[in-house]
Protein backbone atom coordinates (compact mmCIF):
# COMPACT_ATOMS: atom_id res chain seq x y z
CA UNK A 1 0.00 0.00 0.00
CA UNK A 2 1.38 3.40 -0.95
CA UNK A 3 2.09 5.91 1.80
CA UNK A 4 -0.22 8.44 0.12
CA UNK A 5 -3.09 5.97 0.32
CA UNK A 6 -2.45 5.32 4.00
CA UNK A 7 -2.51 9.03 4.80
CA UNK A 8 -5.76 9.45 2.90
CA UNK A 9 -7.32 6.72 5.05
CA UNK A 10 -6.17 8.20 8.38
CA UNK A 11 -8.30 10.86 10.06
CA UNK A 12 -6.76 14.25 10.78
CA UNK A 13 -7.58 13.77 14.47
CA UNK A 14 -5.33 10.72 14.62
CA UNK A 15 -2.41 12.64 13.17
CA UNK A 16 -2.67 15.72 15.37
CA UNK A 17 -3.15 13.51 18.44
CA UNK A 18 0.58 12.78 18.12
CA UNK A 19 1.22 16.22 19.66
CA UNK A 20 -0.25 14.96 22.94
CA UNK A 21 2.70 12.58 23.15
CA UNK A 22 5.30 15.37 23.13
CA UNK A 23 5.51 16.91 26.58
CA UNK A 24 7.56 20.03 25.81
CA UNK A 25 5.66 21.26 22.73
CA UNK A 26 2.60 23.52 22.74
CA UNK A 27 0.51 22.96 19.61
CA UNK A 28 -2.59 24.79 18.38
CA UNK A 29 -4.83 25.32 15.37
CA UNK A 30 -6.82 28.54 14.90
CA UNK A 31 -9.50 29.61 12.47
CA UNK A 32 -9.24 32.69 10.25
CA UNK A 33 -10.51 34.91 13.08
CA UNK A 34 -7.88 33.71 15.53
CA UNK A 35 -10.08 31.44 17.64
CA UNK A 36 -8.67 28.11 18.80
CA UNK A 37 -10.27 25.11 17.09
CA UNK A 38 -7.86 22.49 18.42
CA UNK A 39 -4.80 22.20 20.66
CA UNK A 40 -2.79 19.57 22.48
CA UNK A 41 -2.73 18.66 26.17
CA UNK A 42 0.34 20.82 26.81
CA UNK A 43 -1.49 23.91 25.46
CA UNK A 44 -4.51 23.16 27.67
CA UNK A 45 -2.34 22.94 30.77
CA UNK A 46 -0.28 25.95 29.71
CA UNK A 47 -3.35 28.24 29.71
CA UNK A 48 -4.67 26.84 32.98
CA UNK A 49 -7.60 24.83 31.61
CA UNK A 50 -8.63 21.24 32.22
CA UNK A 51 -10.14 20.16 28.93
CA UNK A 52 -10.18 20.96 25.22
CA UNK A 53 -13.76 22.20 25.52
CA UNK A 54 -12.58 24.99 27.82
CA UNK A 55 -10.14 26.23 25.16
CA UNK A 56 -11.97 25.84 21.84
CA UNK A 57 -13.65 29.02 20.67
CA UNK A 58 -11.41 31.31 22.72
CA UNK A 59 -8.63 33.61 21.54
CA UNK A 60 -5.27 34.88 22.78
CA UNK A 61 -7.08 37.75 24.51
CA UNK A 62 -8.60 35.17 26.87
CA UNK A 63 -5.27 33.67 27.88
CA UNK A 64 -2.60 36.40 27.77
CA UNK A 65 -2.10 40.05 28.81
CA UNK A 66 -3.45 42.34 26.11
CA UNK A 67 -0.05 43.60 24.97
CA UNK A 68 1.17 40.04 24.40
CA UNK A 69 -2.13 38.87 22.90
CA UNK A 70 -2.04 41.70 20.38
CA UNK A 71 1.45 40.64 19.34
CA UNK A 72 0.27 37.08 18.74
CA UNK A 73 -2.81 38.24 16.85
CA UNK A 74 -0.71 40.54 14.70
CA UNK A 75 1.54 37.61 13.83
CA UNK A 76 -1.48 35.42 13.05
CA UNK A 77 -2.73 38.03 10.61
CA UNK A 78 0.62 38.04 8.82
CA UNK A 79 0.47 34.25 8.59
CA UNK A 80 -3.09 34.48 7.22
CA UNK A 81 -1.59 36.61 4.46
CA UNK A 82 0.83 33.82 3.57
CA UNK A 83 3.90 34.54 5.69
CA UNK A 84 5.59 31.94 7.85
CA UNK A 85 7.33 32.27 11.21
CA UNK A 86 10.08 29.81 12.09
CA UNK A 87 11.71 29.33 15.50
CA UNK A 88 11.28 32.94 16.51
CA UNK A 89 12.18 33.85 20.06
CA UNK A 90 9.40 35.61 21.97
CA UNK A 91 8.08 36.22 25.46
CA UNK A 92 5.06 34.30 26.69
CA UNK A 93 3.36 33.53 29.97
CA UNK A 94 4.66 30.42 31.72
CA UNK A 95 2.54 27.93 33.64
CA UNK A 96 3.21 29.80 36.89
CA UNK A 97 2.26 33.17 35.40
CA UNK A 98 5.82 34.44 34.92
CA UNK A 99 7.23 35.75 31.66
CA UNK A 100 9.41 33.14 29.98
CA UNK A 101 11.13 32.74 26.62
CA UNK A 102 9.62 30.54 23.92
CA UNK A 103 10.65 29.62 20.41
CA UNK A 104 7.59 29.80 18.15
CA UNK A 105 6.78 28.67 14.62
CA UNK A 106 3.54 29.40 12.72
CA UNK A 107 2.18 28.34 9.35
CA UNK A 108 -0.94 29.06 7.27
CA UNK A 109 -3.59 26.33 7.31
CA UNK A 110 -4.82 25.64 3.78
CA UNK A 111 -7.88 23.95 2.32
CA UNK A 112 -7.53 21.28 -0.42
CA UNK A 113 -7.94 24.08 -2.98
CA UNK A 114 -5.07 26.08 -1.46
CA UNK A 115 -7.17 28.76 0.24
CA UNK A 116 -5.80 29.92 3.60
CA UNK A 117 -8.49 29.11 6.17
CA UNK A 118 -6.59 29.46 9.44
CA UNK A 119 -3.23 29.05 11.13
CA UNK A 120 -1.38 26.48 13.17
CA UNK A 121 1.74 26.62 15.24
CA UNK A 122 4.04 25.16 17.85
CA UNK A 123 5.95 26.75 20.71
CA UNK A 124 8.60 25.43 23.08
CA UNK A 125 9.54 26.84 26.47
CA UNK A 126 13.22 27.61 26.01
CA UNK A 127 14.02 26.65 29.60
CA UNK A 128 12.30 23.30 29.19
CA UNK A 129 14.02 22.75 25.85
CA UNK A 130 17.43 23.41 27.37
CA UNK A 131 16.66 21.03 30.24
CA UNK A 132 16.12 18.19 27.80
CA UNK A 133 19.37 18.68 25.91
CA UNK A 134 22.33 16.41 26.30
CA UNK A 135 25.25 18.19 27.96
CA UNK A 136 22.74 20.73 29.20
CA UNK A 137 25.16 23.04 30.99
CA UNK A 138 27.15 23.66 27.82
CA UNK A 139 24.14 25.43 26.30
CA UNK A 140 22.24 26.56 29.38
CA UNK A 141 25.08 28.73 30.66
CA UNK A 142 25.47 30.91 27.54
CA UNK A 143 21.67 31.17 27.16
CA UNK A 144 21.34 32.43 30.73
CA UNK A 145 24.27 34.79 30.20
CA UNK A 146 22.58 36.30 27.15
CA UNK A 147 19.24 36.68 28.94
CA UNK A 148 20.92 38.48 31.85
CA UNK A 149 23.37 40.63 29.87
CA UNK A 150 21.69 41.41 26.53
CA UNK A 151 21.99 45.16 27.13
CA UNK A 152 25.79 44.90 27.25
CA UNK A 153 28.21 44.23 24.38
CA UNK A 154 28.40 40.46 23.82
CA UNK A 155 30.78 38.58 21.55
CA UNK A 156 30.72 34.96 20.49
CA UNK A 157 34.14 34.59 22.13
CA UNK A 158 32.65 35.65 25.49
CA UNK A 159 29.84 33.12 25.11
CA UNK A 160 32.29 30.37 24.22
CA UNK A 161 34.27 31.16 27.37
CA UNK A 162 31.09 31.05 29.50
CA UNK A 163 30.24 27.66 28.00
CA UNK A 164 33.82 26.35 28.28
CA UNK A 165 33.72 25.52 24.58
CA UNK A 166 35.55 26.60 21.49
CA UNK A 167 33.74 29.12 19.28
CA UNK A 168 33.13 26.51 16.60
CA UNK A 169 31.76 23.98 19.12
CA UNK A 170 29.44 26.59 20.62
CA UNK A 171 28.12 27.58 17.19
CA UNK A 172 27.50 23.93 16.29
CA UNK A 173 25.57 23.39 19.51
CA UNK A 174 23.38 26.47 19.01
CA UNK A 175 22.68 25.43 15.44
CA UNK A 176 21.85 21.87 16.44
CA UNK A 177 19.50 22.62 19.33
CA UNK A 178 18.18 26.15 18.71
CA UNK A 179 18.63 26.26 14.93
CA UNK A 180 20.36 29.65 15.01
CA UNK A 181 23.82 31.02 15.69
CA UNK A 182 24.74 32.44 19.11
CA UNK A 183 24.70 36.00 17.75
CA UNK A 184 21.33 35.49 16.07
CA UNK A 185 20.02 34.40 19.46
CA UNK A 186 21.53 37.51 21.08
CA UNK A 187 19.85 39.74 18.50
CA UNK A 188 16.46 38.08 18.98
CA UNK A 189 16.64 38.45 22.76
CA UNK A 190 17.43 42.14 22.31
CA UNK A 191 14.61 42.66 19.81
CA UNK A 192 12.01 40.91 21.94
CA UNK A 193 13.00 43.03 24.94
CA UNK A 194 12.78 46.14 22.79
CA UNK A 195 9.25 45.18 21.76
CA UNK A 196 8.26 44.97 25.41
CA UNK A 197 9.82 48.38 26.14
CA UNK A 198 8.03 49.99 23.19
CA UNK A 199 4.71 49.01 24.77
CA UNK A 200 5.51 49.37 28.47
CA UNK A 201 7.43 52.67 28.37
CA UNK A 202 7.46 56.06 26.67
CA UNK A 203 11.21 56.09 26.19
CA UNK A 204 12.47 57.42 22.84
CA UNK A 205 13.18 54.68 20.32
CA UNK A 206 16.84 55.67 20.13
CA UNK A 207 17.12 55.16 23.91
CA UNK A 208 15.40 51.78 23.72
CA UNK A 209 17.81 50.73 20.97
CA UNK A 210 20.73 51.66 23.21
CA UNK A 211 19.22 49.99 26.29
CA UNK A 212 18.84 46.64 24.55
CA UNK A 213 22.34 46.68 23.10
CA UNK A 214 22.06 48.07 19.56
CA UNK A 215 24.78 50.53 18.50
CA UNK A 216 22.48 52.79 16.46
CA UNK A 217 18.83 53.69 15.90
CA UNK A 218 18.95 52.82 12.20
CA UNK A 219 20.60 49.43 12.77
CA UNK A 220 18.00 48.62 15.43
CA UNK A 221 15.08 49.72 13.24
CA UNK A 222 16.28 47.64 10.31
CA UNK A 223 16.47 44.45 12.36
CA UNK A 224 13.21 45.20 14.18
CA UNK A 225 11.37 45.45 10.87
CA UNK A 226 13.02 42.29 9.60
CA UNK A 227 11.83 40.33 12.64
CA UNK A 228 8.41 41.88 13.28
CA UNK A 229 7.41 43.27 9.89
CA UNK A 230 7.11 46.89 11.03
CA UNK A 231 9.32 49.78 12.02
CA UNK A 232 9.46 50.35 15.80
CA UNK A 233 7.57 53.67 15.64
CA UNK A 234 4.68 52.18 13.65
CA UNK A 235 4.55 49.13 15.91
CA UNK A 236 4.39 51.29 19.04
CA UNK A 237 1.71 53.56 17.60
CA UNK A 238 -0.53 50.67 16.54
CA UNK A 239 -0.22 48.67 19.76
CA UNK A 240 -0.64 51.61 22.12
CA UNK A 241 -3.69 52.86 20.21
CA UNK A 242 -5.37 49.54 20.96
CA UNK A 243 -4.54 49.35 24.67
Amino acid sequence: MKSESILEMVSTQQIIAVFDLISDIIFWVKDESGYVVHCNREFIEHVGCRSLNQVVGRSDMDFSPSYLAKNYMRDDQRVMEGETITDRLELNIGKSGELVWFTTSKRPLKSPTGKIIGTYGVARDLNETVKTLSRMDKLKKPVEYIKNNYSQPITVEQLAEVASLSVSALERRFKKYLEKTPMQFVREVRLENSRRMLVDTQRPISEIAYRVGFPSHSYFSRHFKSMFGQLPAIYREEVQSQL
